[in-house]
Protein backbone atom coordinates (compact mmCIF):
# COMPACT_ATOMS: atom_id res chain seq x y z
CA UNK A 1 0.00 0.00 0.00
CA UNK A 2 1.56 3.35 -0.97
CA UNK A 3 1.86 6.24 1.43
CA UNK A 4 0.33 9.50 0.22
CA UNK A 5 1.63 12.92 1.27
CA UNK A 6 -0.38 16.10 0.62
CA UNK A 7 1.11 19.52 1.36
CA UNK A 8 -1.50 22.16 2.19
CA UNK A 9 1.01 24.95 2.84
CA UNK A 10 3.35 26.05 5.64
CA UNK A 11 3.87 23.02 7.95
CA UNK A 12 0.43 21.52 7.29
CA UNK A 13 0.46 18.12 5.59
CA UNK A 14 -1.76 15.07 5.44
CA UNK A 15 0.02 11.72 5.63
CA UNK A 16 -2.14 8.76 4.64
CA UNK A 17 -0.66 5.43 5.70
CA UNK A 18 -2.39 2.11 6.45
CA UNK A 19 -5.82 3.74 5.99
CA UNK A 20 -5.02 6.28 8.73
CA UNK A 21 -5.04 10.03 8.02
CA UNK A 22 -2.47 12.05 9.97
CA UNK A 23 -2.60 15.86 9.88
CA UNK A 24 0.44 17.93 10.86
CA UNK A 25 0.38 21.39 12.47
CA UNK A 26 -3.06 22.40 11.13
CA UNK A 27 -3.17 26.02 9.93
CA UNK A 28 -6.17 27.05 7.84
CA UNK A 29 -6.07 30.85 8.02
CA UNK A 30 -5.86 33.63 5.46
CA UNK A 31 -4.26 35.83 8.08
CA UNK A 32 -2.48 35.20 11.37
CA UNK A 33 -1.52 38.33 13.34
CA UNK A 34 0.96 40.17 11.07
CA UNK A 35 1.12 37.34 8.52
CA UNK A 36 -1.03 36.81 5.47
CA UNK A 37 -1.28 33.88 3.15
CA UNK A 38 0.34 34.96 -0.10
CA UNK A 39 0.39 31.71 -2.05
CA UNK A 40 -1.94 28.75 -2.33
CA UNK A 41 -5.69 28.69 -1.78
CA UNK A 42 -6.96 27.65 1.62
CA UNK A 43 -7.52 23.89 1.78
CA UNK A 44 -11.06 22.80 0.91
CA UNK A 45 -13.20 22.47 4.06
CA UNK A 46 -13.91 18.77 3.55
CA UNK A 47 -10.34 17.73 2.83
CA UNK A 48 -7.51 18.91 5.07
CA UNK A 49 -9.40 19.11 8.40
CA UNK A 50 -10.44 15.44 8.08
CA UNK A 51 -8.01 13.31 10.07
CA UNK A 52 -7.81 10.42 12.50
CA UNK A 53 -5.04 12.12 14.44
CA UNK A 54 -3.54 15.62 14.32
CA UNK A 55 0.01 16.36 15.46
CA UNK A 56 1.19 19.67 16.94
CA UNK A 57 4.95 20.08 16.96
CA UNK A 58 5.27 23.11 19.25
CA UNK A 59 3.35 25.99 20.78
CA UNK A 60 4.04 28.85 18.34
CA UNK A 61 0.77 30.20 16.95
CA UNK A 62 1.55 29.24 13.35
CA UNK A 63 1.83 25.60 14.47
CA UNK A 64 -0.66 25.43 17.37
CA UNK A 65 -3.49 27.50 15.87
CA UNK A 66 -6.61 27.21 17.99
CA UNK A 67 -9.18 28.33 15.36
CA UNK A 68 -7.84 25.69 12.95
CA UNK A 69 -7.97 23.00 15.63
CA UNK A 70 -11.58 23.96 16.31
CA UNK A 71 -12.38 22.84 12.74
CA UNK A 72 -11.31 19.25 13.36
CA UNK A 73 -14.12 16.72 13.59
CA UNK A 74 -15.37 15.59 16.99
CA UNK A 75 -13.41 12.65 18.30
CA UNK A 76 -10.22 13.45 16.39
CA UNK A 77 -7.10 12.59 18.40
CA UNK A 78 -4.73 15.49 18.99
CA UNK A 79 -1.14 15.06 20.16
CA UNK A 80 0.51 18.12 21.69
CA UNK A 81 3.79 18.65 23.56
CA UNK A 82 3.77 17.92 27.27
CA UNK A 83 2.70 21.01 29.25
CA UNK A 84 0.76 22.53 26.34
CA UNK A 85 -2.56 22.75 28.21
CA UNK A 86 -0.94 24.77 30.98
CA UNK A 87 0.84 27.06 28.52
CA UNK A 88 -2.13 27.46 26.15
CA UNK A 89 -5.35 27.54 28.23
CA UNK A 90 -7.41 27.79 25.03
CA UNK A 91 -6.76 24.10 24.44
CA UNK A 92 -9.21 23.37 27.25
CA UNK A 93 -12.00 24.70 25.04
CA UNK A 94 -11.38 21.96 22.49
CA UNK A 95 -13.63 19.52 24.31
CA UNK A 96 -14.60 17.85 21.03
CA UNK A 97 -11.05 16.52 20.57
CA UNK A 98 -9.21 13.71 22.38
CA UNK A 99 -6.07 15.52 23.49
CA UNK A 100 -2.93 13.74 24.70
CA UNK A 101 0.28 15.42 25.83
CA UNK A 102 3.45 13.66 24.71
CA UNK A 103 7.20 13.98 25.19
CA UNK A 104 10.17 12.60 23.22
CA UNK A 105 10.08 8.80 23.19
CA UNK A 106 6.32 8.50 23.76
CA UNK A 107 4.50 6.22 21.31
CA UNK A 108 0.80 6.51 20.46
CA UNK A 109 -1.00 3.76 18.48
CA UNK A 110 -3.67 5.02 16.07
CA UNK A 111 -5.30 2.27 14.04
CA UNK A 112 -2.54 0.39 12.24
CA UNK A 113 0.13 3.06 12.74
CA UNK A 114 2.22 4.18 15.71
CA UNK A 115 3.19 7.82 16.20
CA UNK A 116 6.46 8.38 18.09
CA UNK A 117 7.43 11.81 19.42
CA UNK A 118 11.08 12.74 18.82
CA UNK A 119 13.17 15.74 19.93
CA UNK A 120 13.48 18.98 18.00
CA UNK A 121 15.80 21.93 18.54
CA UNK A 122 13.46 24.90 18.64
CA UNK A 123 12.02 27.42 21.11
CA UNK A 124 9.09 25.69 22.80
CA UNK A 125 7.44 28.71 24.43
CA UNK A 126 4.01 30.08 23.54
CA UNK A 127 5.31 33.46 22.37
CA UNK A 128 4.84 36.20 23.35
CA UNK A 129 2.80 35.10 26.34
CA UNK A 130 3.95 33.75 29.67
CA UNK A 131 6.93 31.83 30.97
CA UNK A 132 5.63 28.30 30.43
CA UNK A 133 7.64 26.13 28.09
CA UNK A 134 6.96 22.81 26.40
CA UNK A 135 9.42 20.73 24.41
CA UNK A 136 9.36 21.29 20.67
CA UNK A 137 8.80 17.95 18.95
CA UNK A 138 9.05 16.12 15.69
CA UNK A 139 7.10 12.95 15.00
CA UNK A 140 7.78 9.64 13.25
CA UNK A 141 4.66 8.04 11.77
CA UNK A 142 5.28 4.30 11.48
CA UNK A 143 2.93 2.20 9.36
CA UNK A 144 3.64 0.81 5.92
CA UNK A 145 6.49 3.35 5.91
CA UNK A 146 8.22 5.47 8.53
CA UNK A 147 7.57 9.16 7.84
CA UNK A 148 9.42 11.87 9.77
CA UNK A 149 7.65 15.19 10.29
CA UNK A 150 10.27 17.55 11.67
CA UNK A 151 8.00 20.40 12.78
CA UNK A 152 10.42 23.29 13.32
CA UNK A 153 13.95 22.37 14.24
CA UNK A 154 17.56 23.30 13.86
CA UNK A 155 20.22 20.84 12.77
CA UNK A 156 21.63 18.86 15.71
CA UNK A 157 24.33 16.23 16.12
CA UNK A 158 22.12 13.34 17.26
CA UNK A 159 19.35 13.94 14.72
CA UNK A 160 19.76 10.62 12.90
CA UNK A 161 20.01 8.70 16.18
CA UNK A 162 17.00 10.42 17.79
CA UNK A 163 14.80 10.11 14.71
CA UNK A 164 15.91 6.62 13.69
CA UNK A 165 15.65 5.09 10.23
CA UNK A 166 12.91 6.60 8.08
CA UNK A 167 11.74 6.24 4.49
CA UNK A 168 10.16 9.68 4.09
CA UNK A 169 11.19 13.05 5.55
CA UNK A 170 9.00 16.18 5.65
CA UNK A 171 11.57 18.91 6.31
CA UNK A 172 11.15 22.66 6.85
CA UNK A 173 13.30 24.61 4.39
CA UNK A 174 12.30 28.23 5.11
CA UNK A 175 10.04 30.34 7.27
CA UNK A 176 7.46 33.11 7.26
CA UNK A 177 9.79 36.10 7.23
CA UNK A 178 12.94 37.47 5.65
CA UNK A 179 15.25 36.16 8.37
CA UNK A 180 15.44 32.75 10.03
CA UNK A 181 16.45 32.72 13.67
CA UNK A 182 18.19 30.02 15.62
CA UNK A 183 16.44 26.67 15.72
CA UNK A 184 15.34 26.59 12.08
CA UNK A 185 16.38 24.75 8.94
CA UNK A 186 17.02 26.73 5.79
CA UNK A 187 17.45 24.97 2.44
CA UNK A 188 21.14 24.25 3.03
CA UNK A 189 20.75 22.94 6.59
CA UNK A 190 17.73 20.88 5.51
CA UNK A 191 19.86 19.28 2.79
CA UNK A 192 22.48 18.48 5.42
CA UNK A 193 19.74 16.94 7.58
CA UNK A 194 18.70 14.85 4.59
CA UNK A 195 22.25 13.56 4.28
CA UNK A 196 22.20 12.46 7.93
CA UNK A 197 18.74 10.90 7.85
CA UNK A 198 19.15 9.15 4.47
CA UNK A 199 15.44 8.52 3.70
CA UNK A 200 14.29 7.30 0.31
CA UNK A 201 12.08 10.35 -0.29
CA UNK A 202 11.73 13.90 0.99
CA UNK A 203 9.17 16.70 0.74
CA UNK A 204 10.14 20.33 1.55
CA UNK A 205 7.61 22.23 3.69
CA UNK A 206 7.36 25.41 5.78
CA UNK A 207 8.05 27.97 3.07
CA UNK A 208 6.32 29.99 0.38
CA UNK A 209 2.95 30.37 2.11
CA UNK A 210 2.84 33.16 4.72
CA UNK A 211 4.71 36.47 4.72
CA UNK A 212 4.54 39.59 6.95
CA UNK A 213 2.10 42.24 5.78
CA UNK A 214 3.85 45.17 4.14
CA UNK A 215 7.14 43.31 3.65
CA UNK A 216 6.62 41.90 0.16
CA UNK A 217 9.74 43.63 -1.15
CA UNK A 218 12.01 42.67 1.77
CA UNK A 219 14.24 39.74 0.76
CA UNK A 220 11.49 38.20 -1.40
CA UNK A 221 13.81 35.35 -2.47
CA UNK A 222 13.44 33.99 1.09
CA UNK A 223 9.76 33.49 0.27
CA UNK A 224 10.01 32.18 -3.29
CA UNK A 225 13.31 30.30 -3.51
CA UNK A 226 13.69 27.78 -0.63
CA UNK A 227 11.88 24.88 -2.32
CA UNK A 228 13.95 24.99 -5.51
CA UNK A 229 17.11 25.70 -3.53
CA UNK A 230 16.47 22.62 -1.38
CA UNK A 231 16.04 20.46 -4.49
CA UNK A 232 19.37 21.73 -5.83
CA UNK A 233 21.28 21.30 -2.57
CA UNK A 234 19.73 17.92 -1.79
CA UNK A 235 21.07 16.64 -5.11
CA UNK A 236 24.54 17.59 -3.88
CA UNK A 237 24.31 16.38 -0.26
CA UNK A 238 22.02 13.35 -0.69
CA UNK A 239 21.79 12.38 -4.37
CA UNK A 240 20.15 9.02 -3.59
CA UNK A 241 17.09 10.73 -2.06
CA UNK A 242 14.10 11.45 -4.31
CA UNK A 243 12.90 14.99 -3.52
CA UNK A 244 9.29 15.89 -4.32
CA UNK A 245 8.66 19.64 -4.36
CA UNK A 246 4.89 19.91 -4.15
CA UNK A 247 2.65 22.84 -4.91
CA UNK A 248 -0.03 23.83 -2.43
CA UNK A 249 -2.68 21.12 -2.32
CA UNK A 250 -0.60 18.69 -4.38
CA UNK A 251 0.02 15.08 -3.37
CA UNK A 252 2.62 12.43 -4.01
CA UNK A 253 2.17 8.67 -3.62
CA UNK A 254 5.27 6.87 -2.43
CA UNK A 255 5.98 3.17 -2.40
CA UNK A 256 6.00 1.94 1.19
CA UNK A 257 8.08 -1.23 1.02
CA UNK A 258 10.38 -1.44 4.05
Amino acid sequence: MPVEITWWGHATCTVEDSNVRVLTDPLFARRLAHLRRRRGALPPPGAAPRADVALVSHLHADHLHLPSLMRLAPGTRLLVPRGARRAVPGLRRLAHLRISEVAPGDETPVGDIVVRAVPARHDGRRLPFGPHRSPALGYVIAGEARTYFAGDTGLFDDMAKEVGPVEVALLPVGGWGPYLGEGHLDADRAAQALERLAPRSAVPVHYGTYWPIGMDAVRPHEFHAPGDEFVRLAARHAPAVAVHRLGHGESVRLEAAR
